[in-house]
């Protein structure tokens, strides 16, 4: 009987469906939930798109009044400019100081009107040349780790007479490229040097160096008083740091150690040809900044260094492009909005549609966790049964999936067991017959002589030791098999000559052999095949095989035995022209207790373990048996052994 906590069912949160049903809900609460925020943060999205908070497609009203602040130290006369932007985009645009104070509103029809509509409470963006977000002007992320627009140029602003000679220097550089073959432009950049740029990056840089050297490479009157003044306001920095002062390059890199004049000034004059060399090759590069605010190394020094030129580039800057401003952009005649808020109906519309989704995962997992739970039920009643001792019916196999294999597999599980079961009753019944037959010889035999009716001879005694010798053949060949079941056999393994072996087994039943009238050979082989086995063991497995053969030949018939190489086996034979083995019958030769004569006489058979152990030996040296058999013309039994690796290679190299 099984007991009724076994019967019981688990509680639902221990349950496979109680599981099931957590995970959907939890999985649908999570998708109302996303969904939700999605939707909310979609339509928030739109509503600042049309408030004028995101600035993505207003790049260019961003990036124009960024250039125009610059250019100019103030916002006057930016009426123009904003008037225009507004006209191309059909939005509104107004600039106010930070402290929310009007500096033009398009808006607005003259300049000192009221505005008709408020700002927005947020502006869309900072319009500050020192300062710009990068986010909105993606290429500003190469003008430099300061951030500074590469348009806010200030004092290196060349005058027209200074622009005029670089241009003229330029120009000839390009003419001289171009005599040799290299393609290039003059570009002109915000301060009015001009920079070469070559059409080709594939350029021959000895011959781009020597034309280079004609162009504008030393600092202008103009540029150089403003170097001073940034290396002025970069030294007070590093000095309030207890710092070195630097000198700064034209491309805003230094060099260290600036406080040593005289050395330094030394050092530069000697080196004076090797820096313009220098600088002509940084130029066929594409020239950039080589070492400043935008590549910080890793030292604490230089990124000193770096943030005082920063700080002191954004100071020299500031009497030359205007103040900040706040931006506001956005659609003409629209309302303000402080942000985005669910209405009550809202909230409640989103929470029961959220109440509908739950319920309908939770029926939809109700119904699948039910039948999925259904032949698992059906499972774990028949391994109940199992476990019981009763008869169990095959579980009802579904569609193929994964619990429909695991009845498929749980029902060959049955069948296996069950066979195995059989078999194990039908081992039981053979040892007891094995062992009963000799033990009542014993028996009969010695209470015959307790009766007086034998006479304790030398045959008495000769017949009580075959039993007895009978008795321990049968007990020692089930202690072989239940060792080689449990991987206790052991095998003293060595090198062993195949027909050495086979003579010395040949030798042990001849004289069986001839008492049958059998004639019992050997048949040599080219060359003798080696074996790493047990010799002991190996020598029992084919005697095993030569006493099966004997007892099964008629007289006048033949046993040969032989080996031979194949591959990276060596096969051993015993072949016979007995009676052979019904085709039906050969898959059973090597089952435990089998025999081809179901009397079990002794007269025609052994105890039926013989085959079995040979099968377990071969297998415990790594190999297999096997047998062909003809019924009324004999049989071939093989036992195929991996050959030692030197014996396989020779064998194999030998045509």
């Amino acid at each position: 009987m099984r007991r009724r906590d076994e019967r019981a069912r688990l509680p639902l949160r221990k349950s496979l469906l109680g599981r099931l049903l957590t995970v959907s809900a939890l999985v649908a609460s999570c998708s109302v939930a996303a969904t939700a925020w999605i939707a909310v943060q979609t339509t928030s999205g739109a509503i600042r798109q049309e408030q004028g908070q995101n600035l993505t497609a207003d790049a260019k009203i961003y990036n124009t009044l960024l250039g125009y602040a610059a250019t100019h130290p103030g916002w006057e006369g930016v009426d123009d400019t904003v008037r225009k932007l507004a006209q191309q985009s059909q939005r509104r645009i107004a600039l106010t100081t930070q402290d929310r104070r009007p500096l033009f509103d398009s808006s607005v029809a003259s300049p000192g009107s009221p505005s008709v509509t408020a700002l927005p409470a947020q502006a869309s963006a900072v319009v500050d040349p020192l300062s710009v977000d990068t986010a909105l002007v993606p290429d500003a992320a190469s003008a430099g780790a300061d951030r500074v627009d590469p348009r806010a140029v200030g004092p290196f602003l060349l005058p027209a007479k200074e622009r005029t000679q670089v241009r003229q220097a330029a120009t000839a550089s390009v003419k001289c490229l171009s005599s040799v073959g290299i393609a290039a432009d003059v570009v002109q950049s915000p301060s009015g040097r001009p920079r070469i740029q070559f059409v080709s990056s594939d350029t021959d840089r000895d011959l781009a160096v020597k034309c280079l050297a004609i162009g504008p490479v030393d600092p202008t009157a103009t540029e150089k008083k403003a170097l001073r003044a940034l290396d002025q306001l970069a030294d007070a920095c590093l000095k309030r740091q207890d710092r070195k002062g630097v000198k700064l390059n034209l491309d805003l890199s230094w060099d260290r150690g600036y406080g040593q004049a005289a050395e330094k000034q030394a050092a530069c004059e000697a080196k004076v040809a090797q820096d313009k060399a220098a600088a002509e090759k940084k130029a066929v590069a594409g020239g950039g900044i080589v070492q400043g605010p935008s590549e910080l190394r890793d030292s604490g020094y230089d990124r000193a260094i770096a943030s005082c030129v920063g700080s002191a580039r954004r100071e020299q800057l500031t009497a030359y492009v205007a103040a900040p401003a706040l931006l506001f952009i956005d659609e003409p005649g629209a309302v303000s909005v402080p942000g985005f808020d669910l209405s009550p109906a809202n909230t409640a519309r989103i929470a029961g549609v959220t109440a509908l989704v739950l319920a309908l995962t939770v029926g939809a997992s109700v119904i699948a966790g039910a039948r999925l739970v259904r032949p698992l039920h059906a499972l774990t009643g028949a391994a109940q049964r199992m476990r019981d001792g009763l008869d169990s019916a095959p579980v009802p196999v579904g569609s193929d999936n994964e619990i429909g294999r695991l009845a498929a597999a749980f029902n060959d599980m049955a069948a296996h067991r069950t066979r195995l079961e059989k078999q194990r009753k039908v081992m039981v019944s053979d040892v007891a017959h094995e062992l009963r037959t000799p033990l009542s010889n014993i028996r009969g035999w010695l209470e015959a002589a307790q009766d007086g009716l034998a006479e304790p001879d030398p045959v008495f005694v000769s017949s009580l030791l075959e039993e007895a010798v009978q008795l321990q053949h049968i007990i020692d060949d089930l202690q072989d098999l239940a060792a080689a079941d449990a991987g206790a056999l052991r095998l003293h393994l060595e090198p062993v000559r195949v027909d050495d072996l086979l003579g010395q087994v040949t030798a042990a039943h001849q004289g069986l052999a001839e008492t049958a009238g059998i004639t019992l050979t050997v048949s040599p082989a080219a060359v003798s095949p080696l074996l790493d086995a047990d010799p002991v063991r190996l020598r029992q497995a084919v005697s095993n095989l030569v006493s099966n053969a004997v007892r099964h030949t008629p007289p006048g018939g033949r046993v040969t035995l032989r080996s031979y190489v194949s591959g990276d086996v060596v096969a051993v034979e015993v072949a016979d022209t007995g009676s052979g083995i019904p085709a039906d019958e050969v898959p059973h030769v090597f089952d435990r207790f089998w025999r081809a004569e179901k009397s079990r006489s002794r007269s025609t058979g052994g105890s039926g373990l013989g085959l079995a152990i040979v099968l377990k030996l071969a297998e415990a040296h790594g190999g297999t048996a096997d047998v062909v058999s003809t019924e009324g013309r004999g049989s071939v039994f093989t036992l195929r052994l991996p050959a030692v690796a030197e014996e396989a290679e020779e064998t194999t190299a030998r045509p």
